[in-house]
C-alpha cells in the first residue's frame, strides 16, 4: 500500500482499532459474557487477516491430540460456504457447503473419528459438538481469536516471520483485525514460516518484538513448514506418474500466501512459467482453468494446495480439468527446537481410564 495512502486512512485505522478495543474491555470486565464448557477448547488464531497459516498448525494439534489419547474435534467458521448456521461434516458435503479448510479437516480426519462442524457463532457449534459427539474431550477452535463469545482454555496466537503484527497497523491502513494489545490474550504465540536458515540471534530478537506485547511468561515458539511429495490430483496426473524436476511447470492457488510454496518449487527445481494467483477461498470458475490450460504444454506439471484441491473437487469442474495434470503439495507445520515439546506442555492432559 502506497505509504501516502496509508497515512490518510490512519483516522479509520483508529476507529476501529478504538471499537475493537472497547469490545475486548467489556469481555475483559465480564460486562460481555464468554461461554465456557465442560471440555477445554484450543483456540488457533492471529491478529492479522489470513495467511498465517493456521489450517496446518490446526492439523499438527489434532494429531497431536489424537496421539495423547484425547478425542477431539474441530469447529471452524466455515468461511466461504453456501450454507449457514451451525452444521457437522459428513460424507455428502463438500467445501460449498462447509468451507475449504473445513472440508479439508474432514477429509484428514473424518475417517479417524474427528468430527468437524462449522457455525458463525462458536457457541452454537460446541453445542452441537458435545451434543452429537459426547465422547469429545477437546475441542480445536479455527480462527476464533476474536470470537470473544467462548472461552479457550489455551490461546495460541501465529504471527509470520516475514510480516509480523508488530510490523503491521489496523484495518484498513494495514491488514489488524484489532490492535498489537490483542497479543496480550495469547497463552502461546508461534512464530510461523520462520526460515530454517534463521540464527538464534534472528529469533531471540523477534522474540523480545513480540514480548513487548504478550503477557509475561508467554513463550515464543518458531515454526517452519514442510512440504510432501507432489500426490496426483486428476487422472491425467494419475497417468503420467509422478513428476520429475528440472521442468517447467504451473502453479494455480486460491491462498492467502502463496509465497512459500513457490518459492519450494522452485528450491525443487521447477521453473514456474505461470502462476495463476486467486484470492484467498477463490470458488474457481471453468474459465480460471481454461485460462489455466492456455498457458499448459504437454508434459508440464501443474501444481496446487490441498486446500485449493477441494474447491477444484466441484463437479463442475470436471470437464475444465479433464486432460490438465494437476498435482497437489501437502503442506505440515513443523515447530522448531525445543518448540514442540513446550506446546505439548500445555495442552489440556488426556482423559484418564475410565472407572472400573
Amino acid at each position: 500500500m502506497p505509504r501516502s495512502l496509508t497515512w490518510l486512512l490512519l483516522p479509520l485505522s483508529w476507529l476501529y482499532a478504538g471499537v475493537a478495543a472497547v469490545r475486548n474491555w467489556l469481555y475483559d470486565r465480564g460486562w460481555k459474557k464468554s461461554a465456557a464448557f465442560a471440555v477445554p477448547l484450543v483456540n488457533v488464531g492471529n491478529l492479522r487477516v489470513g495467511g498465517t497459516g493456521k489450517t496446518p498448525h490446526v492439523a499438527w494439534l489434532v494429531e497431536e491430540l489424537l496421539r495423547q489419547g484425547h478425542r477431539p474435534a474441530v469447529l471452524s467458521r466455515g468461511y466461504g460456504r453456501r450454507t449457514r448456521g451451525p452444521r457437522l461434516a459428513a460424507p455428502p458435503d463438500s467445501a460449498a457447503t462447509v468451507g475449504d479448510e473445513p472440508w479439508q479437516y474432514f477429509e484428514q480426519f473424518g475417517p479417524r473419528g474427528v468430527p468437524v462442524a462449522v457455525a458463525e457463532a462458536r457457541r452454537l457449534g460446541v453445542e452441537l459438538l458435545l451434543r452429537q459427539h459426547p465422547e469429545t474431550t477437546v475441542v480445536v477452535l479455527d480462527d476464533a481469536y476474536q470470537h470473544r463469545a467462548v472461552r479457550p482454555a489455551l490461546n495460541l496466537l501465529l504471527t509470520e516471520w516475514a510480516r509480523p503484527f508488530y510490523h503491521d497497523r489496523v484495518l484498513p491502513a494495514g491488514r489488524l483485525r484489532e490492535s498489537r494489545a490483542g497479543a496480550r490474550r495469547a497463552d502461546v504465540v508461534i512464530v510461523t514460516k520462520s526460515p530454517p536458515a534463521a540464527s538464534a540471534a534472528a529469533r531471540a530478537a523477534v522474540a523480545q518484538r513480540v514480548g513487548r506485547y504478550a503477557r509475561p511468561g508467554a513463550p515464543v515458539l518458531f515454526s517452519a513448514y514442510e512440504y510432501g511429495p507432489p500426490g496426483p490430483l486428476t487422472a491425467a496426473a494419475r497417468a503420467a506418474g509422478s513428476p520429475a524436476p528440472p521442468s517447467p511447470a504451473l502453479l494455480l492457488s486460491g491462498i492467502a500466501q502463496p509465497g512459500p510454496l513457490r518459492e519450494h518449487l522452485e528450491s525443487q527445481g521447477y521453473t514456474v512459467v505461470h502462476h495463476a494467483d486467486f484470492p484467498d477461498h477463490h470458488a474457481f470458475r471453468p474459465a480460471d482453468l481454461a485460462a489455466l490450460r492456455a498457458h499448459w504444454r504437454p508434459g508440464w506439471p501443474i501444481f496446487t494446495t490441498t486446500k485449493d484441491a477441494t474447491r477444484l473437487a466441484d463437479p463442475a469442474l470436471a470437464a475444465a480439468l479433464a486432460g490438465l495434470p494437476l498435482y497437489t503439495i501437502a503442506v505440515r507445520a513443523a515447530l522448531r527446537e525445543d518448540g514442540a515439546a513446550a506446546l505439548r506442555a500445555r495442552l489440556p492432559a488426556p482423559p484418564g481410564p475410565s472407572p472400573a
